[in-house]
């Protein structure tokens, strides 16, 4: 099963010292299951301005958001037990850090997870870029769900591109 997802997050940079500090994370399974929550343990501190500018304000009532050990657990029910996971992401590597920092250390994701993520950028340019493929952005872009649902729709339309030996990769 394919999940595609988008964190929002705050990062400091290395000053005073590295960190990547999760916001919130959307997910959308193939299946059309969608999971979204926002962390209660962000450092607003860490935010900078364009952060702050454009992504706080899509964020719910502070009532509702969950330590990050929940987010955890809850994805790590919402795979279940899917030995053939596959993560997708759009500019993904931060998101991909965010998403594993989760667990702990990488070799502590959940058996089935796995240690990489499909990098739909990476897609779309050994694609060669095709004009109109991509899909318009969200009304709400920067809100995770939202921008995890903007990349299921590039993914479709990136496998519909592809060349049709590469349908079945993708």
């Amino acid at each position: 099963m394919k999940y595609f997802f988008d964190t929002e997050f705050a990062e400091t940079g290395g000053k005073p010292s590295p960190t990547i500090d999760l916001i919130s994370i959307g997910i959308v399974a193939e299946d059309g299951r969608e999971y979204y929550a926002e962390s209660s343990e962000l450092q607003v501190g860490n935010c900078n301005q364009w952060v702050a500018e454009n992504v706080l304000p899509l964020l719910g009532p502070a009532a509702d958001r969950k330590k990050r050990n929940t987010i955890r657990d809850e994805i790590t029910e919402f795979v279940g037990g899917d030995l053939l996971a596959e993560f997708w992401a759009y500019y993904c590597s931060y998101d991909w850090v965010v998403f594993c920092w989760l667990w702990g250390a990488m070799v502590d994701l959940p058996k089935g997870f796995p240690m990489l993520c499909g990098d739909l950028q990476v897609e779309w340019i050994r694609q060669g870029r095709p004009e109109g493929v991509k899909p318009p952005d969200p009304e709400d872009e920067h809100n995770a769900l939202a921008d995890a649902r903007w990349n299921a729709q590039l993914y479709e339309a990136l496998r519909g591109h592809a060349q049709p030996y590469l349908k079945e990769v993708l």
